[in-house]
């Protein structure tokens, strides 16, 4: 259960039209980054099958992208139910997360081209989720309390 500095949002704006769409809109978007995540990882493991170099750089981050998704789901998911906390982390991590995702495939030598732009087309939903955690409706819902 929900702590009462953790389920400050004004619960008549976190129901309004505009922030219910704002939430399913990313809810769906952490959606579509779990699965483009799990084709990803379908990808790797067809180069490594077919006898093409895979390094464990790459294995390790086709299977935490797409199974850090759930509980991604999941603090979207508390956070279009009054969370605070859960709305504050989803939006930092859709910040976080594309930054570091891109800028660690862009090392020379960690991966190939190939792999860097699958995960860049990976992250582009949780690009649409820190535009959608800054719209004016969902931090309305949750007004900081200075």
């Amino acid at each position: 259960m929900e702590t009462p500095e953790h389920t400050t949002a004004v619960p008549a704006l976190l129901n309004a039209p505009g922030t219910r769409a704002a939430f399913g809109a990313a809810k769906n978007s952490v959606t579509v980054y779990g699965a483009l995540g799990a084709l990803a990882l379908l990808a790797v493991v067809a180069v490594a099958g077919s006898g093409h170099p895979v390094n464990t750089f790459m294995w390790v981050r086709a299977v935490l992208l797409p199974v850090v998704a759930v509980p991604i789901h999941r603090m979207t998911v508390s956070a279009s139910r009054r969370s605070r906390r859960a709305f504050e982390r989803v939006s930092a991590l859709a910040v976080i997360m594309p930054i570091a995702i891109i800028g660690v495939d862009l090392i020379p030598g960690v991966c190939p081209p190939w792999y860097t732009v699958t995960q860049a087309v990976c992250v582009l939903p949780v690009v649409r989720v820190a535009f959608i955690t800054r719209r004016s409706a969902p931090r309305a819902a949750f007004p900081t309390s200075r």
